[in-house]
């Protein structure tokens, strides 16, 4: 096996090599630890700590993974304020308008909309927000991959989330392949009033997604391949989309 320290080199060099997203004051830390690979540190985006993950993965020699990647919240954001803003967004979304919304603060779970008699009733989902030193956990059960989906892209968007953790059931199960990540990719771009859907292809590929087209802007370009590493478990992102001013 060998030394953390050899496989960070690796993991940095393949980023450096791949991204064009620079990590100079974001330090990485690696170790082995009863078997386990861990990744830490703090990184700019959501697609660095993605890509890096990945890279960990491909460099790990077969042993699991633990992250702890963080991204730097700028500017900081309490939990409550946080948690507060992504169950307004929830809330707000036309895809959760039949969700039952909760938040758990100090242990204690709040109902902000809907009961959950409702939820149990007439199947239409329950999700529930925790924050945690910057850290969302989103628990419950909601009735589609979509749904599931576009509740840690929902997070992101909000801003200032330095991790999401998706616990969400699925019911009744359903398999997430490449289909059904192109389907929520194609909605996830729809959704975000930042870039024009229309302008843009989706390739999916062994969970691996492809961006492609042209857009008129670099930030909107980068928009673009924010929201596809925002998708839970996906095989990496490939940005070939053109800017043409």
């Amino acid at each position: 096996m060998q030394h953390s320290d050899m496989v960070l080199k690796k993991v940095m060099a393949a980023f450096e090599r791949e991204s064009h997203l620079k990590l100079h004051n974001h330090p990485i830390h690696m170790s082995f630890d009863g078997g386990a690979l861990t990744v830490a540190g703090e990184t700019p985006d959501i697609a660095s700590k993605k890509h890096l993950l990945q890279l960990t993965q491909v460099h790990s020699e077969g042993r699991p993974v633990v992250d702890q990647l963080r991204v730097t919240a700028n500017p900081p954001v309490a939990d409550g304020e946080l948690r507060t803003r992504i169950c307004e967004r929830l809330a707000q979304a036309v895809d959760f308008r039949n969700c039952v919304i909760c938040a758990r603060v100090k242990g204690q779970l709040e109902v902000l909309r809907g009961t959950m008699d409702q939820a149990g009733n007439d199947g239409s989902g329950v999700v529930e927000v925790t924050v945690e030193e910057g850290v969302v956990t989103l628990t419950g059960q909601v009735i589609s991959l979509s749904h599931r989906h576009l509740a840690s892209v929902t997070a992101w968007w909000v801003g200032g989330c330095r991790d999401v953790v998706n616990l969400l059931e699925l019911v009744p199960a359903e398999a997430d392949g490449d289909d059904e990540i192109s389907e929520v990719m194609h909605l996830v771009l729809e959704t975000d009033q930042r870039v024009r859907a229309e302008q843009i292809t989706i390739d999916v590929e062994d969970r691996r997604i492809t961006l492609a087209g042209w857009v008129a802007t670099e930030a909107e370009r980068r928009h673009a391949e924010q929201d596809a590493w925002c998708l839970d478990a996906t095989g990496g992102v490939v940005n070939h989309i053109q800017v043409r001013a």
